[in-house]
């Protein structure tokens, strides 16, 4: 009886300890005004993370921070384009200026104009490249010193299942999927175990993310490989999962697909 009356001690200070340090980080999130970065946002501060949001339309992140903090949740704001390095420098430094540290980066805005190569949709794909691929890297950059500084963080990298194969129309899109995938192994091997980095890699997920395709074809393409959708809150619970992990736990790799889908 003692035995088990001391266990359940333990247990319960180790759960008030791992509340407490969850309530004492700082989360900044990229393209937090809708979808997976919305649905995180959330997900986050309602588990007791201070939470930092990021995105261009500021209308929306007003709104969710409000709701946020009407809830009882610790958030802020800020316009945010990833594809501008001093921009997302800013960005990571307001989280610095707010809440004194930076503990996590969720790397999320993403863009998927899909399209076949041979439309040859060049702007397109320089846009892929700049948000999908430059973005990440602006964030890691931005953030990475002050973590080093303070002696730890941790990045989290959305992706795609796209990481890890190509389809017809979305070889650009892929491309840029399968860079995040090789820059966050790269800064795994390259960390000594302060830095903490995951990839997380959505099948189909309710978002806004393909509203960007302009090439018909692929639009058309896109609704029927829709039909079955992942809740953007599945997503958010799977990186709450690798935040939540103690600082000797390093998930690197998340894979969720929608359970009745052959992706």
């Amino acid at each position: 009886m003692a035995q088990k009356q001391t266990r359940t001690r333990a247990q319960t200070q180790a759960q008030t300890q791992a509340q407490t340090q969850t309530q004492t980080k700082v989360v900044a999130v990229t393209g937090a005004s809708s979808g997976i970065g919305e649905a995180t946002a959330r997900r986050l501060a309602a588990d007791g993370y201070r939470v930092l949001l990021g995105a261009r339309r500021t209308d929306r992140l007003e709104r969710l921070v409000g709701e946020i903090t009407g809830e009882g949740g610790t958030a802020a704001f800020r316009k945010l384009d990833v594809t501008d390095a001093a921009g997302t420098r800013a960005f990571i430094d307001a989280a610095l200026s707010e809440y004194g540290r930076i503990d996590a980066v969720v790397n999320n805005a993403g863009v998927m104009p899909l399209s076949p190569l041979e439309a040859l949709r060049t702007e397109e794909w320089d846009r892929m490249i700049d948000v999908n691929v430059r973005g990440v890297l602006h964030g890691i950059a931005a953030a990475l010193p002050a973590m080093r500084a303070q002696g730890g963080g941790h990045f989290v990298n959305i992706a795609s299942v796209g990481a890890y194969e190509v389809s017809p129309t979305a070889a650009v899109y892929c491309a840029t999927k399968f860079a995040v995938r090789a820059i966050s192994e790269g800064l795994r091997q390259e960390s000594a175990g302060d830095i903490r980095v995951t990839l997380v890699s959505p099948g189909v997920t309710e978002s806004e993310l393909a509203d960007s395709i302009s090439d018909p074809e692929a639009r058309e393409a896109m609704k029927a490989y829709r039909a079955v959708a992942l809740p953007a809150p599945a997503i958010a619970e799977a990186i709450a999962y690798a935040l939540s992990q103690p600082p000797q736990v390093d998930v690197n790799e998340i894979v969720v697909r929608p359970a009745a889908s052959a992706q």
